[in-house]
């Protein structure tokens, strides 16, 4: 692989390998000090050490192994599907199941479900690695997808997704008190330059911002959290996590976005999928699903209530 090149800023500071896992999308602290140890990381032509400190200024390069080839295989695991005809599949993914292949989650995802499901026949438009798939939701999100079993329902479902015409409505809970009682942010969305891990909300003539639009609304109040619904306009990457937490209401759960002392029992966070709308690219007819509010969530969500009657 090509090396990559990162120069360290004058204000820098810290251990060079955690400043360097935060430089690096995709590449962990325990992988970048594997990398130091093989000699792969050099600053001025030569190796550096683990437990040394960033030098401000320096410029570092990294030479990456070659990517060992990910294939996504078909998986006998259980799907929880909300309708199938020959055009297309809508699924309700759990919380923790990955949507497709990538390192660090070779298998054990959606795709290999739905490959074995499906005896393989998805839009080959994704690729190998992401075959049918038009839309994606995090790891910890639960919640609705639609997936094309052919490339024209795929070129017709992704058609309505660059329009924003496919309904979609995200059901959450943030932390503190949301002054209205419905609102919106419109942020430009990109990563973020501190740490290439996260997103985050960048000026519109940054390189790589791209336009978001998150609409809210208030269903409930218990004082120190709000449970919402959220009415996606776009779908960028983390885009309702990062929305709420930049006007100073992240998701419970969030362990990115939220604050330090998150709630671990939520294991990632509070975030599903609940509605999705689009034309079905065959009958051309309006499909509407709802997906229940899964256990993790109304079990949070009693609690809360039971707290803010006591």
């Amino acid at each position: 692989m090509e090396p990559i090149e990162i120069t360290a800023g004058p204000q820098t500071a810290g251990r060079l390998d955690a400043w360097l896992a935060g430089q690096c999308e995709g590449i962990s602290r325990n992988a970048l000090q594997t990398l130091i140890e093989q000699e792969r990381v050099t600053k001025d032509g030569r190796p550096v050490n683990k437990k040394e400190k960033v030098c401000p200024g320096a410029v570092y390069l990294l030479q990456l192994p070659d990517p060992k080839p990910i294939e996504a295989v078909p998986q006998d695991i259980p799907l929880s599907i909300v309708y199938e005809d020959n055009d297309l599949i809508v699924v309700n993914k759990p919380k923790g199941m990955v949507v497709h292949p990538a390192p660090g989650n070779p298998d054990g995802t959606l795709v290999n479900a739905l490959l074995y499901h499906c005896a393989g026949q998805l839009s080959g438009i994704g690729g190998a690695i992401r075959p049918g798939i038009v839309h994606r939701i995090d790891k910890d999100t639960s919640g609705l997808l639609v997936v094309a079993k052919n490339d024209v329902a795929h070129q017709a479902l992704s058609s309505q997704m660059s329009v924003h015409s496919i309904h979609r409505v995200y059901h959450a809970i943030v932390y503190g008190n949301l002054k209205e009682d419905e609102g919106f942010v419109e942020a430009w969305l990109g990563r973020d330059p501190r740490d290439r891990k996260k997103m985050a909300v960048l000026s519109e003539n940054t390189t790589g911002a791209r336009y978001a639009y998150t609409g809210w609304r208030v269903l409930e109040r218990f004082g120190n959290f709000t449970y919402i619904a959220c009415k996606l306009k776009t779908g960028r990457t983390h885009q309702i996590r990062v929305h709420m937490a930049s006007i100073g209401h992240p998701l419970a759960g969030d362990v990115v976005y939220g604050p330090r002392n998150c709630i671990k029992s939520l294991a990632g966070q509070c975030l599903h999928a609940k509605e999705l709308g689009f034309v079905h690219p065959s009958t051309e007819n309006w499909m509407q699903f709802d997906s229940p509010l899964p256990a993790y969530f109304t079990d949070f969500l009693n609690r809360l209530r039971k707290e803010h009657r006591a």
